[in-house]
C-alpha cells in the first residue's frame, strides 16, 4: 500500500501546505477466486479485497468547486457539483459520478473540496481499480457531507450507478461490493440478487495465490463487455415466456436453456451456458472451501476459463497461454480473473511450485509475446477506511 506520507506529499504539490481538515482515505483493489459475470446475471460470487488501491488526501474547500489531481497522470482537473458540470477528463467522471450519485440516491450535497489521488492497483489488470477509486471517494464524501449516515451496501450502488451513468459501462456490484465490504484474511461469497453475503476463512496453507499480469489491457467499456450482458438478458427474456419465475440467468438450469435453444440464437445461449454452470461451480467452491479442499477449488477454476475462453469468448491468446502453462506445470488452479479481454490469470500454486512456475511463465511468455508478465503475490485485506 501506498503510505499516508507519499500521498500527503503529492496533494502539497500539487494545493499548498492543507493546514487543518486534511484526511486520508483507501480502498483497495479486488480479486475473484470464482464467479465471473455472475453479478449481473443475479448469481454468485467470490471476491476478496487485497493490500493494493487507491489512496487519496482529500481536504473540503469551503467552495462549490472540486479540484482534483491524478497524480499517477499529472493531470489536474476542475469542476462544478451540479450535472451541468460535467469534466472532460474521464478519470475526473469517476469522481464527478461519485458526487452525483450521492446526490441523486442518498441526498447527500456535497460541498467543494481539494483532493490528491494515485495508486498501486494495476490498472487494466481486472483488479477493479475503478471501482476502488468510487469506493475510496465514496467512502471519504460520505463521511465529509453525510455525516457517515450512508451505509456501505448503498455506497456499493453509487459506485455502480457512477459506471452506468457517467462511464458507460454497465457493470454489476461485486467490485464496489468487494472494495467496501473487504475483510482482512477472508473472502466473501455475494448472492447478487438477494444481496446476502458470508464470508470465509481463506488461508490456503502451503498454496500461494499468484497473480500473472499479461500486459494487454482491456477496455470495459467496449461493446464486448455490454453486448454479453444483453446476450444474457436475451435468454432470460425467452426462458421468461415458459417459467414466469425466472428473473435472472442464476434462477435458470440448464433443462431450461434447453427448451429455448430454438427462441434465441447460437451465441446467446452459449453465453447462458456459461453463466449457468459458473453460478453452480460457486456453489461447489464453497463446499469446498467448507472442507479446506483446494484441490477441488483449483480444479474449478480451470473449468471456469475454459468457459470464459470457449463458451463467453472474453479471453485471448496470452491469457490462454498462460493457462496452458499453469495447467502443464501442474498448478492447482489457473484462470483469466476479472471482466476479459486482457488483464490477469489467477492462479492457485502450490508453495514449492512457485518459484518454477513464476520463472517458467516469464521466461516462456516472453519468449512467445515479446515482453514479460508481472507477478504479484496476493495479501487479502481489509475494505474500504479512513487511514489518517
Amino acid at each position: 500500500m501506498i503510505s499516508t506520507d507519499t500521498i500527503r506529499t503529492k496533494y502539497t504539490e500539487a494545493f499548498g501546505s492543507p493546514g487543518e481538515g486534511l484526511a486520508i482515505y483507501f480502498a483497495p483493489g479486488r480479486i475473484n477466486v470464482i464467479g465471473e459475470h455472475t453479478d449481473y446475471n443475479g448469481g454468485f460470487v467470490f471476491p476478496g479485497a487485497v493490500d493494493k488501491g487507491i489512496i487519496a488526501a482529500i481536504r473540503p474547500n469551503g467552495t462549490d468547486r472540486v479540484n482534483a489531481y491524478a497524480a499517477d497522470l499529472g493531470e489536474k482537473a476542475s469542476f462544478g457539483l451540479t450535472e451541468g458540470d460535467r469534466p472532460k477528463e474521464m478519470w475526473a467522471n469517476y469522481i464527478f459520478g461519485v458526487v452525483r450519485e450521492l446526490d441523486k440516491q442518498q441526498g447527500v450535497k456535497c460541498g467543494g473540496f481539494d483532493c490528491a489521488f494515485m495508486g498501486d492497483v494495476p490498472l487494466g489488470a481486472g483488479m477493479s481499480s475503478s471501482a476502488a477509486l468510487e469506493s475510496c471517494f465514496g467512502t471519504a464524501l460520505n463521511d465529509f457531507f453525510g455525516d457517515g449516515k450512508v451505509g456501505k451496501f448503498d455506497l456499493v450502488y453509487v459506485g455502480q450507478k457512477t459506471e452506468w451513468n457517467y462511464i458507460g459501462v454497465n457493470c454489476g456490484i461485486m467490485d464496489q461490493f468487494a472494495s467496501l465490504h473487504g475483510k482482512d484474511g477472508h473472502i466473501v461469497r455475494l448472492d447478487c440478487k438477494t444481496n446476502e453475503f458470508e464470508y470465509f476463512p481463506f488461508n490456503p496453507k502451503g498454496y500461494s495465490l499468484i497473480l500473472l499480469d499479461s500486459m494487454v489491457k482491456h477496455e470495459l467499456a467496449s461493446s464486448a463487455y455490454n453486448a454479453r450482458r444483453k446476450s444474457c438478458e436475451n435468454v432470460v427474456a425467452a426462458i421468461k415466456k415458459h417459467h414466469p419465475e425466472v428473473e435472472f440467468l442464476r434462477d435458470a438450469d440448464p433443462g431450461m436453456l434447453d427448451e429455448v435453444r430454438g427462441e434465441v440464437s447460437a451465441e446467446d445461449a452459449l453465453r447462458a451456458e456459461y453463466v449457468i454452470e459458473e453460478v453452480a461451480r460457486v456453489l461447489e467452491v464453497s463446499d469446498a472451501l467448507r472442507r479446506g479442499d483446494y484441490e477441488t477449488v483449483g480444479q474449478k477454476m480451470y473449468e471456469t476459463h475454459h468457459g470464459m475462453s470457449k463458451k463467453y469468448e472474453v479471453s485471448c491468446e496470452e491469457l490462454d497461454f498462460l493457462n496452458d502453462l499453469a495447467r502443464e506445470m501442474g498448478v492447482t488452479g489457473s484462470r483469466v480473473m476479472g471482466g476479459g479481454f486482457g488483464g490477469c490469470t489467477i492462479n492457485l500454486v502450490k508453495d514449492d511450485l512457485r518459484e518454477a512456475f513464476e520463472k517458467a511463465a516469464t521466461e516462456k511468455y516472453t519468449a512467445k509475446f515479446g515482453h514479460a508478465p508481472k507477478v504479484y503475490e496476493v495479501v487479502i485485506s481489509d475494505g474500504a477506511r479512513r487511514l489518517a
